[in-house]
């Protein structure tokens, strides 16, 4: 594979794929070589929007296909374990959706099916991979502000979305949580691993679905996380991380940010930029040129998105729909259950 571009399948065909594909063929050493949705039609539409070779009216033989690298999984969460799963067990490598999975059972399962297989596996959490998050978390681990006492962070969409919206569907995974909630939670632990306490509290849509949720998460070292998430009102997305040396704020748009100031005590404001040269803000290639550096490198995981890091948050997210009393189809008593805890917020 060093010595030829890495091949790409791209699994479903929604705004998310599309933007990733997008990115990928402006890559030099990328091919995207093959498209599966669960719609013949779907499948065609989209490989001729983006040149694509193949297309595959189902999963399966998107899966089998033995001349894809690896498979870019972008189906809604719900679905993440059982496509993911199935080119794991094909023994294709994969880039899976965030959030991984709907529970960290299922999370889990797919990491040991990655093992087995001997196949890399990540989780798209591009925000690990954008320079100017890294940059942040390099000042940190370094000591800039000294040890972190406190992360803030919110992601939050106006809508509304109606009941019929895939945000409102339990049976998708649906609520502000899994889909934007993700990534407060992962920059919290980005900067300070998995927290020893969750608790939190929701606003639940009548289906059962967090419309908005808000979670303190501590740490035994005595840090602590403000985090929210909604679909019924918009936030800055910003974010701060206050030390006992300083603080770092990032003003918008925390998970792909333009910039962010580093404030310590007795110094003036400094502030760090994205550089131009490394393209658009809301590009999604630098998670793709990590897959690809990777994959040529015969690495089964990132060391960007360790999986171990992907565990630890989605258990966190199960805490924190465990508290608030949001549970999905199919699941077990124990996963998101929120049995013997206060209600949430009355339903709207």
């Amino acid at each position: 594979m060093a010595d030829r571009n890495v091949r790409w399948g791209i699994l479903a065909t929604g705004g998310i794929a599309a933007a990733f594909t997008a990115d990928l063929v402006d890559l030099p050493d990328a091919d995207v070589v093959a498209v599966a949705s669960r719609s013949q039609a779907s499948a065609d539409a989209f490989a001729e929007r983006f040149g694509i070779p193949r297309a595959y009216g189902d999963w399966d033989a998107l899966a089998q296909d033995g001349d894809i690298d690896v498979v870019y999984v972008a189906t809604p969460h719900s679905a993440h374990r059982a496509a993911a799963g199935l080119c794991l067990e094909a023994g294709r490598n994969v880039l899976c959706e965030k959030a991984f999975t709907l529970n960290a059972r299922e999370a889990g399962e797919l990491v040991a099916l990655a093992k087995a297989r001997g196949s890399f596996l990540m989780e798209a959490m591009w925000m690990y991979c954008n320079p100017l998050i890294r940059r942040l978390k390099a000042l940190v681990d370094d000591g800039a502000i000294g040890e972190v006492r406190h992360v803030q962070a919110d992601f939050g969409l106006a809508g509304p979305f109606p009941p019929s919206h895939r945000l409102r569907d339990p049976a998708q995974g649906g609520g502000a949580l899994l889909d934007l909630g993700v990534y407060p939670v992962s920059f919290a632990q980005l900067l300070l691993g998995e927290p020893s306490d969750v608790a939190a509290r929701a606003m639940l849509s009548p289906e059962g679905v967090d419309l908005q949720t808000g979670a303190l998460l501590s740490w035994d070292g005595g840090a602590l996380a403000s985090l929210h998430c909604s679909v019924v009102g918009g936030t800055a997305t910003s974010a701060s991380v206050t030390g006992s040396g300083g603080r770092i704020d990032v003003p918008n748009g925390f998970f792909f940010p333009d910039r962010f100031v580093l404030h310590r005590d007795g110094r003036d404001p400094e502030e760090f930029t994205a550089d131009p040269a490394d393209g658009p803000r809301n590009s999604l290639r630098h998670e793709a040129a990590e897959v690809m550096r990777a994959l040529r490198a015969g690495e089964t995981q990132s060391p960007l998105v360790p999986l171990d890091g992907t565990l630890a948050v989605m258990r966190t997210l199960d805490a924190i729909r465990d508290r608030v009393g949001v549970r999905y189809p199919g699941e077990a008593p124990e996963e998101g259950s929120g049995e013997g805890l206060a209600p949430a917020l009355t339903p709207v």
